[in-house]
């Protein structure tokens, strides 16, 4: 029988769609009091993936990627979900979106996004929140699934994730959680 242990800490991150008409500022401020300082984002860049938020949030959508400094237990991802959908709400204009915030983790052996649509390759956590395995660490690098969305899988956003996991990894040293059994 194995024993139970404590799973290493994680860093919280945040991917951010916007449109023309959301302040980013007042978004990361929401999130700031959601889950704290953030450590590190990317410049706002056009959103070309999909056109599936088009009709709710317009065209022109930007998109940017934020990284939050806290290491956090890995069982505060339902919570953090179900505030990031309500501070889509927040933003809201006449009952559309004009932010989608997709919240997950930066584990060290993978990449979770947290999701309220369950399927097959996706695990249940609780308060109508699903983990999304979305990149696996192998080989020296996160690698994407069949089921990975393209963003994801691309070389841009693999390298960023790469960074960030250096970043954990570091946090958690200094912590003193580097053994995930502690």
């Amino acid at each position: 029988m194995g024993k139970i242990g404590h799973p290493r800490q994680v860093k919280l991150f945040a991917s951010i769609i916007f449109n023309g008409h959301v302040d980013l500022e007042s978004v990361l401020g929401a999130l700031y009091r959601i889950v704290g300082p953030v450590e590190e984002r990317t410049p706002p860049a056009l959103f070309t993936h999909t056109t599936y938020y088009n009709r709710e949030m317009g065209e022109g959508l930007m998109r940017s990627y934020v990284l939050f400094s806290p290491l956090v237990e890995r069982d505060i991802l339902p919570d953090i979900k179900v505030s990031t959908n309500a501070t889509e709400d927040l933003f809201a204009k006449e009952g559309r979106r004009t932010v989608n915030i997709d919240s997950g983790y930066i584990a060290l052996e993978h990449v979770i996004l947290a999701t309220t649509k369950g399927y097959a390759h996706r695990i249940y956590l609780g308060k109508g929140i699903h983990a999304d395995l979305t990149l696996m660490f192998n080989n020296g690098s996160y690698r994407p699934l069949e089921w990975t969305y393209p963003d994801y899988a691309e070389e841009q956003t693999i390298a960023l994730f790469n960074r960030w996991r250096e970043l954990c990894r570091k946090s958690l040293r200094t912590s003193g959680r580097a053994d995930p059994h502690p």
